[in-house]
């Protein structure tokens, strides 16, 4: 509807004059309820690990993790998401440790959920971190990655996750056809209130670089990429018929990834098929808003605040981002 009021009778600036009439007439809003916590796990104990291209992001040893949750569930923060860095004499081709019970990321979801059982744990469920080659998948001779023998293994870690008490499991593999499969082995299975996060419209993006950096498994790619599986960035009416299979197929929720060069997938997704919809502030994202930040060239809390703001002006549920717990302490400080 266009209104035919015009200028002076309407003068769109009046409400921006005052600090108090701008916040009332605000139409989205950022608050700790929207941010989730990726988190990196490594072995050890007492050990930490800082990393290069996303300073100020550690990997973490899981009593140190523990202890790094507590501060998070004081800040109100909801749910953080795990990724194990796999030692790399234990990564084979068929990625057998992706679900060992005893495995990093199993240890970890346990070590959490005895400690904190209200915090809300998501795990990745995708093969790379144990792969030989990088991966998200079984390969076969000529690398290319095999989906349904793929989808067996999901299946098992995925399970592996639920039985040590993820809240949420999220397949971020981009296999055709395993979130049913997944679906289907966690009702079989009694874990009937497990959520399925689907990375639905995960694209072959190259922003993703310094993550791979965090959990070991840019040097196995050696150049190589994903774009067999990951999306193409040039499309958009394909996010929506993966989101929509998915959701068909029992996902709960839905990912979009990468984030804020991708927030147009994000209303796509919200406004046609209005699903809760999350999308991931990525290492690459991260890594040039803290370059810019620590050059001097941004402002570092009005810049990152602005770009999650983004993000729920987009349309998502949620955010993953690596400066979530930075963000709640700068919420709690406002309030």
């Amino acid at each position: 509807m266009t209104i035919s009021q015009h200028f002076p009778a309407r003068r769109l600036r009046r409400v921006r004059k005052h600090d108090f009439s701008r916040r009332l007439v605000a139409e989205n809003q950022l608050s700790v309820d929207d941010l989730i916590y990726p988190m990196f796990i490594i072995e050890g104990v007492n050990k930490r690990e800082a990393i290069a291209s996303m300073p100020g992001i550690e990997r973490l040893s899981i009593d140190l993790l523990v202890a790094e949750a507590q501060q998070l569930v004081a800040l109100g923060i909801p749910a953080i998401a795990l990724f194990p860095v796999t030692p790399a004499e234990i990564k084979t081709e068929m990625a057998e440790e992706a679900y060992n019970p005893d495995g990093l990321a199993q240890r970890a979801v346990i070590a959490v959920k005895e400690a904190f059982p209200k915090l809300g744990v998501i795990t990745d469920v995708a093969l790379d971190p144990f792969t030989t080659h990088g991966q998200d998948g079984i390969i076969d001779k000529s690398g290319y990655v095999l989906n349904d023998i793929t989808t067996e293994v999901l299946v098992k870690q995925a399970l592996s996750h639920a039985q040590a008490g993820a809240d949420i499991v999220a397949p971020s593999d981009m296999m055709d056809g395993r979130i049913g499969a997944i679906r289907l082995a966690l009702e079989n299975a009694g874990y009937i209130n497990t959520q399925i996060m689907a990375y639905s419209a995960k694209y072959a993006s190259n922003y993703y670089g310094p993550f791979r950096d965090a959990v070991g498994s840019a040097g196995n790619l050696k150049g190589a990429n994903k774009s067999t599986y990951q999306m193409d960035p040039a499309n958009s009416d394909e996010a929506i018929h993966e989101v929509a299979l998915d959701i068909q197929e029992g996902a709960d929720m839905v990912m979009v990834k990468p984030g804020m060069p991708y927030l147009d997938i994000v209303r796509r997704v919200k406004t046609e098929l209005q699903v809760p919809t999350f999308a991931y502030q990525v290492s690459g994202e991260y890594a040039m808003h803290k370059a810019a930040i620590d050059n001097g060239w941004l402002k570092e809390r009005e810049t990152v605040l602005e770009s999650l703001l983004c993000f729920k002006r987009a349309g998502a549920d949620g955010i993953l981002t690596y400066f979530a717990k930075q963000v709640a302490i700068w919420l709690k400080e406002s309030r």
